[in-house]
């Protein structure tokens, strides 16, 4: 069984897309066909109106994947806030060969939206009048049950955490990418951490509701987790016998695979000439001892600050596709 995980970033149709999709098909289904995967985790799927309707379709996805397996797999798609149908941007996908028996999308159902009053905000917020506002996700994580056969479930969680791109502050922006202030700045940036934070703690918090009723439950966390395997997201993620001090809560633990891959190979992404692995796969113990190897495609990638700043509207993605392999 092959489990990828890819985002294909922006994926649209024009106008908003920068590109006919016929473009970005050219090098993105190279991508896909090669990772042959039974099961794969998409980030970054934007969804379009047909006349006359209110839902949104996921047209250029659909124009993606035309010709392909895929084609035919079943699908789970992330929801919009309101609950009816996709989002405009940003949606996670998840394609299954095998039978998805469930799937929902979770968005601050175990932590709540952050309390939050901004303190370089202009004009200034009054403290002792003002509460502050919700600080929420900016996206849902995307969890399905999917049948694997032989009674076996596997729980897969579909995840896109936040940037670490500072959030807007009311009154510090000159324009999308430059602000007024470094306290500005650093107050929006502070902010984008404290949402992919409190993110990977609600995937936590499920991942362990699911233990709690199957100790012996087979589960991925699969996605771009916008961080490194050091950072704050990953370890709380993966939750670590050396962070909670207690080695009888080891078996809850998640394994990150991205281990499996030659340290020279494991990245991602690039970003000002630095290889980073940003993209992960972590599964819990008894997905693990199915595991049997994995590889990420990053033969290819550019630096993506290079390519946003010195390519007319690049076609790819910056992400490489990351592809784990399990018996079964």
């Amino acid at each position: 069984m092959r489990i990828a995980t890819f985002n294909l970033e922006n994926l649209d149709l024009p106008p908003r897309a920068s590109h006919p999709i016929e473009v970005r098909i050219a090098l993105l289904r190279p991508e896909l066909e090669r990772a042959a995967a039974d099961i794969i985790c998409l980030q970054e799927v934007n969804a379009q109106r047909q006349p006359h309707e209110a839902e949104r379709h996921l047209i250029a996805l659909d124009r993606l994947l035309e010709g392909t397996p895929y084609a035919t797999f079943h699908r789970a798609v992330s929801t919009s806030p309101s609950g009816r149908g996709a989002a405009d941007v940003h949606n996670l996908v998840t394609l299954s060969r095998l039978p998805i028996r469930s799937s929902k999308s979770v968005r601050h159902e175990l932590v709540p939206p952050l309390n939050y009053r901004a303190v370089t905000a202009v004009p200034a917020t009054d403290a002792a009048n003002d509460p502050g506002e919700a600080v929420q996700f900016d996206r849902p994580v995307l969890v399905s049950e999917i049948d694997i056969g032989e009674g076996r479930v596997l729980h897969l969680v579909n995840c896109h955490l936040r940037a670490p791109l500072a959030s807007a502050i009311a009154g510090q922006k000159e324009a999308p990418f430059v602000w007024k202030s470094v306290s500005g700045w650093a107050e929006g940036y502070c902010i984008s951490s404290m949402k992919r934070n409190a993110q990977a703690l609600e995937i936590r918090l499920l991942v362990d509701q699911i233990l709690s009723a199957d100790a012996g439950a087979e589960i991925l966390v699969a996605g771009d987790f916008n961080a490194e395997d050091f950072e704050t997201p990953h370890r709380i993620l993966i939750g670590a016998e050396q962070d909670t001090g207690n080695g009888s809560l080891a078996a809850q633990s998640l394994i990150g695979l991205d281990r499996g891959i030659p340290k020279d190979r494991r990245f991602s992404i690039v970003h000002q000439g630095r290889p980073q692995m940003l993209d992960h796969m972590l599964c819990s113990r008894s997905l693990y001892g199915r595991f049997k190897a994995i590889e990420v495609f990053n033969e290819a990638l550019g630096d993506e600050v290079l390519g946003f700043t010195r390519v007319d509207r690049p076609a790819g993605s910056y992400h490489a596709c990351v592809v784990a392999e399990f018996a079964g």
